[in-house]
């Protein structure tokens, strides 16, 4: 494909007039519609409330968003929401990195069914490996939440709710088959079921993709992306599987477990050394309980566990000479961790809630690191306290970590509640992210340091107001942010990282939408300004693959059996490096999707991505997808 660096301004006026004529007012904090004023959350304080009595920026999208959307991957969903940056090293299954509100891709937490995942030698979540089939709802916190969550919830939380059984009282099987461009093809079949007490929900999946090639010719030349020229297609496989069952007695006492493993083979334009193709398989397995025993008091326990296992082999020719496949080398993570909350009542309106997190991670790999375990335990407090139309929320944490030592964190936030659903709220809190097992213990490289002990962890101060205002059939939303980050962790001169230095993010975004009989608009508009604030040749610059302005707009119109729907997303321009000497231009994607349910829960699926096939870069000289297609069968109860 030729190669686009142009900003296309005309599409990203398009983009924002279009979303400006279609909705009246504005769209709010969540993806839900209609039913937005029954949507709870449970992520920005680790308790439950209502999409529109929470005091922080939160995006939700719900199981019937994910079916509507008909995504293929994590980055389809995500992509185009308020403060949300994605950069993608190739097609489907080549590695996704997420900068929310402008943080480093490191400064996000991620969890699944409330596990935190990842990889603790490079610091950041595969998300290009979580089978978009398994995903029932996520809940997007923008803003810091170190006070309730410890490390790397800087930029925010997402946190990610796997499928699981309803209570109808019927054992209910589903299945869902797709076909597409570039030789993909997904197939899913489950089972689940439950009543008022119990449920479960198992299911199996894969998915091939024939891929793209990964990296534009001229790499090797220029040195840069994939360090070597492969015209040949990048394949990509997965298989994943998922379980969960729980069960709630009548005295409000409930057990849950909950287990998905996701195991992935992709390719990628290499060379002997690093390798040419990367297996990957993925845990997430967690279990809770959770009782009252006294009216004023619940306790909630759980564990749970997170693998990120990787191995990377290479095979093939590598200038002119043939290298049999053979393992370049391998890095397993783990992270172990427990929690134990109190939330008591202290009076109508007025919640207190005490607890202890504890987290062991550890890495095992063909690399000798010098450390390769160490344990973090952090105690928290939050206060959520309800005056009148007043709201106020005080929390504070403290992280002890075996190697790094200790680390304070808090946040207050205030909101009112006008009349007519508006609420007026203020905020700030402080973050930090701890240094990476790379930062801190990978070993020598021919006796010359590659780490550094005594790294601090990188630490953060953020404000924002925001306003908002959710009705029956519309609701809007306006958030205005400033992020100040010190001790980022960067390479010196001799390339060992070191705390020098630090960033200034600013940044607004808005939401609006309505709903209007069978229609449904949802708009989501972001302006950032994430500029590098250290003391060198980079001051003033843009942090790196981050866009400075992105909009997006979904709009779905229903006719009795039929669905059609189109999402409209552009993006302003993003430099690729610190020193902003490469500059990716911006483009406009459109996509169109249709479904159609021809018999009671039997529904046939149809969406062409990028229909205009538009050429675009989100990181220096890697290829994305352009025109594709997609046609899906699908059964399931209910639809």
């Amino acid at each position: 494909m030729k190669h686009h660096t142009t900003l296309n301004r005309r599409a990203l006026a398009a983009a924002l007039l279009l979303a400006l004529s279609v909705a009246p007012t504005a769209f709010a904090q969540t993806v839900t519609q209609p039913d937005t004023l029954s949507t709870v959350v449970v992520t920005a304080t680790r308790t439950p409330e209502t999409v529109d009595d929470t005091l922080s920026s939160v995006t939700v999208i719900t199981h019937d968003d994910i079916e509507r959307l008909q995504p293929t991957s994590l980055a389809d969903l995500l992509t185009g929401l308020p403060g949300v940056s994605i950069a993608q090293t190739g097609g489907i299954g080549q590695p996704i990195s997420l900068f929310l509100r402008g943080t480093n891709s490191g400064q996000t937490l991620v969890l699944i069914d409330g596990v935190r995942i990842g990889s603790v030698s490079l610091g950041t979540p595969a998300l290009e490996q979580i089978p978009v089939n398994a995903i029932d709802h996520i809940e997007i916190v923008r803003g810091p939440r170190s006070s309730l969550y410890g490390s790397d919830a800087i930029g925010g939380v997402i946190q990610i709710f796997t499928r699981h059984g309803s209570d109808s009282g019927n054992i209910e099987p589903s299945v869902s088959v797709t076909t597409g461009s570039h030789g993909f093809i997904n197939s899913q079949a489950g089972v689940s079921g439950g009543d008022g007490h119990y449920w479960f929900n198992a299911s199996l999946g894969g998915e091939y993709t024939s891929g793209i090639p990964s990296c534009r010719l001229g790499a090797a030349e220029l040195g840069v992306a994939c360090f070597t020229d492969d015209p040949h297609n990048d394949p990509y496989r997965n298989y994943n599987g998922l379980a969960n069952f729980g069960y709630r007695w009548d005295n409000g006492t409930e057990l849950a477990f909950n287990w998905l493993r996701s195991k992935s083979d992709n390719f990628y334009a290499g060379s002997p050394f690093g390798g040419n193709n990367n297996e990957e398989e993925q845990y997430a397995t967690g279990a809770r309980l959770s009782f009252t025993p006294v009216d004023i008091w619940k306790v909630t326990l759980s564990a749970g566990q997170n693998r990120d296992d990787s191995a990377t082999f290479y095979q093939g020719d590598y200038f002119g000479q043939y290298y049999p496949r053979a393992p370049t080398g391998y890095f397993d993570s783990r992270q172990n961790q427990a929690s134990w909350q109190n939330d008591i009542t202290l009076a109508p309106g007025q919640l207190l809630s005490v607890g202890v997190d504890y987290l062991q991670q550890h890495i095992d790999s063909d690399t000798d690191f010098i450390v390769d375990t160490r344990g973090d335990t952090g105690t928290f407090a939050q206060y959520q306290g309800t005056f009148g139309q007043n709201e106020v929320q005080v929390s504070g944490r403290h992280d002890n970590d075996d190697e790094y030592g200790s680390h304070n964190t808090g946040a207050v936030a205030w909101g009112y509640h006008f009349d007519h659903g508006l609420v007026l709220s203020a905020s700030y809190g402080s973050a930090f992210h701890a240094p990476t097992f790379d930062d801190l213990y990978y070993p020598p490289f021919d006796g010359t340091p590659t780490a550094n002990p005594n790294l601090k962890p990188e630490s953060s101060h953020s404000a924002e107001l925001g306003l908002t205002q959710q009705l029956d059939s519309w609701h809007w939303g306006l958030n205005v942010y400033q992020t100040r980050i010190t001790d980022l962790i960067t390479l010196d001169s001799n390339f060992v990282p070191q705390n020098i230095s630090s960033a200034q993010i600013r940044g607004v975004e808005g939401q609006f939408g309505f709903t209007l009989n069978d229609w449904r608009v949802q708009t989501d508009l972001t302006w950032l300004q994430p500029k590098d604030n250290s003391d060198d040749a980079n001051n003033g610059n843009w942090l790196p693959r981050r866009a400075g302005q992105t909009a997006r707009v979904d709009v779905d119109r229903k006719f009795g059996q039929f669905n059609v729907g189109a999402t409209f997303f552009a993006a302003g321009k993003r430099y690729d490096d610190a020193a902003n000497q490469i500059r990716l231009g911006g483009y406009a994607t459109t996509a169109l999707r249709a479904s159609y349910t021809f018999a009671p829960s039997w529904q046939v699926e149809a969406k062409l991505d990028n229909v205009f096939d538009h050429n675009y870069e989100t990181a220096y000289y890697y290829n994305q997808l352009g025109r594709t297609w997609y046609l899906t069968l699908r059964y399931q109860p209910g639809l």
